[in-house]
């Protein structure tokens, strides 16, 4: 009775914060054009129509018609009080209603969502197979490097969707490649989303299942003769509570996130929808898109978290659950892969070094692989190989400190998660290119733009790990009797609980290493990151991928760079990773 007490009082306080970070994250929308220092009347009018004079007197009409003249604060005061009575305004582009735009938006989304999930699970399964069929016939398993997971995770998203949509779609027919009429427009866009995603979710889950299967339970069940099946269905409730806040935060980037696949498919969806709002400075699409993400962010991270408390069961509130993050000694021969992997990406940058990255061509234009050029030529007959060496350092080094600072702050936030589970819900649901363009606004475009957006949100999925970890951790045998033998709360926070705790978010950050530098990519993809005649990797990518078709190795080899660069994070991942026989 004391612990419900205690959550139904704690609850208060959370939807408050809750509350207040929705009201802030609003407020600073509505300010988005005169923060960044534009006039809202011009980018409405070029966005109306583009070749419109904008003298001053069509200038004036069009902030009279909008209300400009009172002020961001009164606008906002305005849509506030209208959403109260169930109307959202009307678009200041298109004069439709916002709301029946934005839901149709948002269902769009959803059913994009759930395709992309339905193929995320599956990845994860087939993923984690080897380790349950193991796990359940009591034999030890030792983890090859997981190359197909490091290439799934290292694939960006628009690659993967504008070749999906190229091959398959156009080439060869078999599925639609543009549009969203009926089912079969949702496998192309479902499968660029969900095979990434996918890869990520199985490594972590077969990261916890060798834990699940070294705890007494698994070895009584076995003793007792219980069908494997089962064993391996009570590994995975064990396992997968630890996952779901950052199951749930995949959900919600799903629908929100995919503003590049929606926008190579044709997609009205939300995230494509609030892109465009905020390009145009359309305030109530804009407000009213943002508002239902962070309302869905709301409800999935609260039935996430219900979800593990019910997976868990009554183990979790007596204190009872065994640890899932016990040391063991590294297993012979572990480094090989990842030598292997650093030896390849060290090789691709000394070859390239020495060469010239701007040196321009046009006689060499879109050349295939040869020995002069080992990756071939881009459009511009500047070899690829040079540009990809040279764009290493900036793509890998920012990518590094980007990990790194999200790492310790995901960790510290995680510590508080009462006040860090809204803040990590109201982060995730935000776009990255809206964040991208809020930190534009606010700090101004500059090459360190990307950089920011990218580390404003890259912390979320670590402090959601850390805070749900933590919890489980709390909850342990061993930390209930370090308790009860007299430790302060400094000793078991410092000797028991970041010890547990720290290794597995660590080897998190490292596999979502590659996925910063994609982040990056997709904004570079998208026009918000660095500009032309840069060798960063994001910018090579979206300035060759119309020439996909053509000269495929133009994208390819960054693309293949960028596996290696997976491999090479999933590989070190398994360098700390205990190795627990079943049996044991």
């Amino acid at each position: 009775m004391h612990i419900r007490r205690t959550a139904v009082w704690g609850a208060g306080p959370t939807l408050l914060w809750r509350t207040a970070l929705t009201a802030l994250l609003l407020c600073g929308i509505g300010l988005l054009p005169w923060l960044s220092r534009t006039d809202p009347a011009l980018t409405v009018l070029k966005a109306r129509s583009a070749e419109r004079e904008p003298t001053p007197e069509v200038l004036a009409a069009v902030r009279a018609e909008l209300g400009l003249d009172a002020g961001p604060l009164r606008l906002l005061g305005r849509w506030l009080g209208g959403l109260a009575d169930g109307d959202a305004g009307r678009s200041w582009i298109s004069g439709a209603d916002v709301l029946p735009a934005v839901t149709r938006a948002t269902g769009a989304s959803l059913l994009l969502m759930g395709g992309a999930l339905v193929v995320a699970v599956t990845v994860a399964g087939a993923l984690c197979a080897r380790t349950l069929r193991a796990g359940a016939r009591r034999k030890p398993h030792g983890h090859r490097s997981r190359g197909g997971a490091a290439l799934l995770a290292a694939l960006p998203e628009f690659l993967t969707a504008s070749v999906l949509a190229t091959v398959v779609g156009v080439h060869l027919g078999w599925l639609p490649a543009l549009g969203w009429y009926g089912p079969r427009w949702i496998v192309l866009p479902a499968l660029a989303l969900g095979l990434p995603a996918g890869a990520l979710l199985g490594r972590l889950l077969d990261d916890l299942l060798p834990g699940a299967y070294a705890e007494p339970w698994a070895r009584s069940a076995t003793a007792r003769g219980l069908p494997g099946r089962r064993i391996a269905y009570q590994a995975l409730r064990r396992s997968v509570p630890g996952l779901l806040p950052n199951l749930g935060l995949f959900v919600v980037g799903l629908t929100g996130g995919a503003v590049a696949v929606e926008q190579i498919f044709d997609i009205p969806g939300l995230g494509r929808t609030t892109l465009q709002a905020a390009l145009a400075q359309d305030l109530p699409v804009l407000q009213t898109g943002t508002l239902a993400l962070l309302l869905l962010a709301a409800v999935t991270g609260g039935a996430a978290r219900l979800a593990a408390r019910l997976l868990t069961g009554p183990a979790l509130r007596d204190g009872a659950l065994p640890t899932l993050h016990r040391p063991a000694p590294t297993a012979p021969g572990r480094a090989l892969p990842a030598l292997f992997y650093a030896a390849v990406l060290l090789a691709v940058i000394a070859c390239g070094l020495p060469r010239d990255p701007l040196a321009l061509d046009t006689s060499d234009r879109l050349q295939p692989p040869s020995w002069a050029h080992p990756f071939g030529t881009d459009a511009l007959g500047r070899d690829l190989l040079a540009r990809i060496a040279h764009g290493a350092f900036d793509t890998l080094a920012l990518a590094l400190a980007i990990s790194a600072t999200a790492l310790l702050t995901g960790v510290l936030l995680g510590l508080l998660p009462r006040f860090s589970g809204p803040l990590v819900d109201t982060v995730n649901a935000l776009p990255p290119v809206l964040v991208a363009l809020l930190v534009t606004a606010v700090a101004g475009s500059g090459p360190w733009t990307p950089a920011l957006a990218v580390a404003a949100v890259a912390w979320a999925p670590l402090a959601a790990h850390t805070a749900a970890l933590l919890h489980q951790e709390r909850a342990t045998t061993h930390v209930l009797a370090t308790r009860a033998l007299g430790a302060g709360r400094r000793h078991v926070l410092r000797r028991t609980l970041l010890p547990a705790v720290v290794p597995a978010v660590t080897r998190h950050a490292l596999l979502r290493l590659p996925a910063v530098a994609l982040a990056l990519a997709a904004l570079g993809f998208l026009g918000l990151g660095s500009q032309p005649p840069s060798p960063e990797w994001g910018l090579l990518l979206a300035e060759n991928q119309p020439y996909a078709e053509r000269a495929p190795w133009a994208v390819l080899t960054p693309a293949a760079v960028l596996a290696v660069v997976g491999a090479l994070a999933v590989t070190a991942t398994s360098l700390r990773r205990p190795r627990r026989d079943p049996g044991a």
